[in-house]
């Protein structure tokens, strides 16, 4: 028997924001069925989420996109600039929701519908807890569409000039990483694909969050996507 080892891993904790009290209740009763995970507190707005966030220091957020008050993306926003913040993963009843863009380019780590499986949630919250981004497969294409869609073609042009000049101060191997980040590769399929090691993509990659101040992967495909448009 493998273990007589104590199971001393700390739950994931994790802050349910909605103001659906029906919403709150399932969510939690998905979280706190499972081992590993354990909701610390609620919220049912923006500002309330932000008081609960420093109260509670969760690993992680359920943050509802749309709230009466201070909505999921303002709160997001704010979170996300203190110290040591927790990921974020924004939940939407709307798959088309363009909040959801904002917040990701804010640096939450992805959104999940309210109708995914129980199962689903619950894995979207561990991935995020380990830094990772999520975004359900039915809404990614309309994410990538929504950040490369037209607005006014002044703002476009803008954007995209300024995420060329941010790629610009990158070396031709970072460039060649942050691209493939942009496609959704993991790691070991970027170190496959430009022929070097893991560890040598995970360098590359400290790099890019540092010279283009992003706070994670989705904000790094974002930026190369402003760029290519």
């Amino acid at each position: 028997m493998a273990g007589h080892e104590e199971q001393t891993t700390t739950p994931i904790r994790v802050l349910v924001v909605d103001d659906d009290q029906l919403v709150r209740l399932a969510l939690r009763l998905v979280i706190d069925g499972e081992p590993d995970l354990t909701v610390v507190a609620e919220a049912t707005d923006g500002d309330t989420a932000l008081t609960e966030a420093e109260l509670h220091r969760p690993d992680v957020v359920l943050m509802d996109v749309r709230m009466p008050g201070r909505d999921g993306l303002d709160a997001t926003r704010e979170l996300l600039t203190r110290p040591s913040p927790p990921a974020v993963l924004m939940l939407t009843t709307f798959d088309a929701d363009d909040l959801v863009l904002g917040a990701l380019r804010a640096g939450a780590l992805g959104f999940v519908l309210k109708d995914t499986p129980p199962a689903r949630i619950a894995e979207a919250v561990r991935t995020v807890a380990a830094g990772e981004p999520v975004l359900s497969p039915s809404v990614t294409a309309r994410v990538i569409a929504a950040a490369t869609g037209p607005h006014s073609s002044d703002a476009r042009t803008a954007t995209r000039e300024a995420a060329r000049r941010r790629l610009a101060t990158l070396t031709d191997r970072e460039r060649d990483t942050a691209h493939a980040i942009a496609e959704g590769l993991s790691n070991p399929e970027i170190a496959a694909r430009l022929h070097i090691s893991v560890a040598t993509v995970k360098a590359h990659t400290t790099a890019l969050f540092t010279k283009l101040s992003a706070a994670n992967r989705v904000q790094l495909a974002l930026l190369v996507r402003d760029a290519e448009d």
